[in-house]
């Protein structure tokens, strides 16, 4: 049985990129990257690098740490490398969608990992497959692949730049040839994408968290519409797309990034503090405790207990050591799933009116076993605090989230959901009081308010059309 049954009623982010150029032991370091990104992907793994000659390649379904060995690594030669973790959105789970994906083509050999999703991939598969193009994967980067195969520039870098000028949506995308390494990133910036240095090099990653782990430094962000060329001379950049707003998206704040990450010059840890100080004057309760649940919630948590005073404890303990897979025992033990993941502390629970917090609500399923748990446990009192608005429609940039439809908080009413989850009360963070957590505005929050950036086209996959969206 698959972990995402049991305990993972959240959104997920599709994938983590990182890469490097000019460094010993590339491949080694982006490995460790690739680590410190895990929590972007846990589905698959890759790496591409090259030795100025020819790329090598090695991808696989599974963890970072299971994917590559001490051999695998030694065989991924050379100073310039790329790497990728995956939680699929478009195209499945299939090995054939790994990334890096590497081609040779008439202008030579080309890899590319890439975080996001394209909403007219559909369309320009279409399109190119009327051309002649012969797919081998369902992915949608791989179209990318076919029209910077297409493209008439002259050079590998004009020909990136052709493609992606055709393809609408999110991408924060790594490209490696034998020469070169280009990172870039949509015009509106939906996904995260930093630079860095590492010794003489160059180094790139969703998050910074990937530069602290190989002891590099973090110079900046890439910025929404650029694209940063490294090679044998240097760095440079350039900006081949169309200015458009910054719409970065809001949910990496919430619950995506790791706490640890400072995004467009805001600190993740501090905004979700933030969240909760914020939620905590929105939604007021007279209580004995505030717990999280583990791990998103902690610092929102934190954020609420040093808002009203109410004691913090962690009245919830993860499990960190739950495998991929597992033998379920019959049904007759009850939320086993959530049981074999969180683990309540009974005495300090019993008697208690507890307030609990979280970063989100999507179907509802877990917050009605853990509240279930507590109230087993003894608590007088649960009342759910969410650190983020209500979430009522589907992401198409990059994010694995279901249809409306299923989205509790799109048909039901605050109301509905607390009891629905059997909580005494249930608050959300205004969406308000979350831009005022993160400074404002250029963020992209459609998941909250349906008020999508880029218009949605035809190919809207059919499973998150179940009700009306705005802009189809």
């Amino acid at each position: 049985m698959n972990e995402d049954a049991f305990l993972d009623d959240h959104f997920h982010d599709q994938c983590g990129v990182c890469g490097g150029f000019g460094a010993e032991e590339a491949a080694n370091l982006t490995y460790l990257g690739l680590h410190s990104l895990q929590h972007r992907g846990q589905e698959a793994a890759g790496i591409a690098s090259s030795d100025s000659r020819q790329l090598f390649v090695h991808r696989a379904n599974g963890l970072v740490q299971d994917v590559f060995t001490n051999e695998v690594i030694a065989g991924l030669q050379g100073d310039r490398a790329i790497g990728h973790v995956r939680y699929s959105t478009a195209g499945g789970g299939h090995i054939k969608n790994a990334q890096p994906i590497a081609i040779d083509y008439q202008f030579g050999s080309i890899a590319v990992g890439h975080n996001g999703n394209i909403t007219n991939a559909d369309h320009l598969r279409a399109e190119l497959e009327a051309a002649g193009s012969i797919f081998q994967t369902t992915s949608d980067t791989e179209v990318v692949v076919h029209l910077i195969a297409r493209s008439k520039e002259k050079t590998t870098v004009g020909r990136i730049a052709d493609a992606l000028r055709r393809v609408e949506g999110a991408f924060s995308m790594v490209f490696l040839t034998p020469d070169e390494l280009v990172a870039v990133r949509d015009p509106w910036g939906f996904r995260p994408l930093c630079l860095g240095t590492f010794k003489d090099g160059f180094v790139v990653s969703s998050e910074p968290p990937a530069f602290d782990l190989i002891t590099a430094s973090y110079l900046r962000d890439v910025e929404p519409g650029e694209m940063v060329i490294v090679d044998r001379t240097g760095m440079r950049t350039e900006r081949p797309f169309e200015k458009k707003p910054s719409n970065m998206c809001i949910f990496e704040y919430v619950y995506f990034a790791r706490p640890d990450s400072t995004l467009g010059g805001v600190s993740v840890y501090e905004a979700r503090k933030e969240m909760g100080r914020l939620v905590a004057k929105e939604h007021p309760v007279d209580a004995d405790l505030v717990i999280p649940v583990p791990d998103s919630g902690v610092a929102a948590a934190l954020g609420y207990s040093n808002a009203t005073g109410i004691p913090f404890e962690l009245g919830l303990i993860r499990s960190h050591y739950v495998g991929r897979t597992f033998i379920e025992p019959s049904q007759s033990i009850r939320h086993f799933g959530v049981r074999l993941k969180l683990s309540p502390v009974r005495d300090l629970l019993a008697g208690k009116r507890v307030i609990v917090v979280d970063d989100s609500i999507v179907r509802g399923t877990t917050s009605r076993k853990i509240v279930k748990m507590l109230r087993d446990c003894g608590a007088k009192e649960v009342h759910l605090r969410i650190s983020s608005p209500p979430t009522r429609w589907p992401c198409f940039y990059g994010i694995d989230t279901p249809s409306r439809r299923e989205l509790i908080a799109s048909s039901h009413s605050t109301e509905e959901i607390a009891r629905y989850v059997t909580a005494d009360t249930v608050g959300y963070l205004s969406i308000e009081g979350l831009h005022q957590a993160v400074r404002g505005g250029g963020y992209c929050d459609a998941c909250f308010t349906g008020n999508y950036p880029v218009p949605l086209s035809t190919d809207v996959p059919a499973h998150k059309k179940s009700l009306p969206l705005v802009g189809v």
